[in-house]
């Protein structure tokens, strides 16, 4: 066997189990730490993104050069995409702001409105 084909071997093997753990890991958290474990995972995420800028930029071949463009894509749509669902997640937990009575609304003008007609 040649040392490229074991090297390959050996990543391909490190892959298959990092997925395996994180699967086993993930599927225990309860459903209240999902929130802050994403806010987490944002953050290395945004590591993954220096990384392949940094990789991009030193590619050479034009092979590479592509690569690395469609991996700072990916990171990046990863980023945005991890930030916009933890907004959402954290959405669902704000309190929706009371309805005000037709009576109440008529006497007590809303806070950025001014109270007469000459504003003051």
């Amino acid at each position: 066997m040649s040392a490229e084909l074991a090297d390959l071997l050996s990543a391909l093997t490190i892959f298959v189990l990092a997925i395996l753990c994180g699967f086993a890991v993930i599927s225990k958290v309860p459903a209240t730490l999902h929130t802050p474990l994403m806010s987490g995972a944002n953050s290395i995420h945004g590591i993954v993104l220096v990384g392949s800028m940094l990789i991009a930029a030193t590619a050479t071949d034009p092979l590479s050069q592509v690569v690395s463009l469609i991996a700072v894509a990916f990171a990046t749509m990863n980023v945005v995409g991890g930030y916009v669902v933890t907004d959402r997640m954290l959405q669902m937990f704000r309190r929706k702001p009371a309805a005000r009575r037709p009576a109440e609304a008529a006497a007590d003008p809303a806070p950025d409105q001014p109270a007469g007609p000459s504003g003051a």
